[in-house]
């Protein structure tokens, strides 16, 4: 069980199960969406997930048909992410939680689309693309 909060506080959440496929996307959306040279997602559940308090707090975002960004209105803190596609699994940042996860990123995704100043120095797989288990 996992628990986090937005930045300002106003939303609280709980996963109730793993996070699995977890990367370091360095994609342009990812960058502009995270202001950060890279984010880290995983999937979720889409039953395992409840916001404990501060729905009301929630805006929504579709930068593509069919898929949502869903963050705090107050500070503009990712929440969650839900595909229509996918609809029984969400993504998440990583960094919104609050508790240590188990889990440990696969891979670094989109690594030709990385700012020009980040390195990767981690010592993970590296792919130009979304990483080849993804179905």
């Amino acid at each position: 069980m996992y628990f986090g909060k937005c930045l300002c506080g106003e939303v609280e959440i709980r996963i109730n199960g793993d996070i699995s496929d977890i990367i370091h996307c360095h994609c342009s959306l990812c960058r502009k969406n995270s202001g950060t040279a890279f984010a880290t997602n995983g999937f979720i559940n889409a039953s395992d997930f409840e916001i404990l308090s501060g729905v009301e707090n929630l805006s929504t975002f579709s930068f593509k048909p069919g898929r949502h960004r869903h963050f705090c209105r107050h500070c503009g803190c990712p929440v969650y992410s839900a595909n229509e596609q996918d609809p029984a699994r969400y993504r998440i940042r990583l960094g919104i939680l609050d508790s240590d996860i188990t889990e440990r990123p696969l891979s670094h995704n989109f690594v030709s689309s990385k700012a020009n100043w980040e390195d990767l120095d981690a010592a993970l797989p590296r792919y130009d693309a979304f990483e080849p288990s993804r179905k």
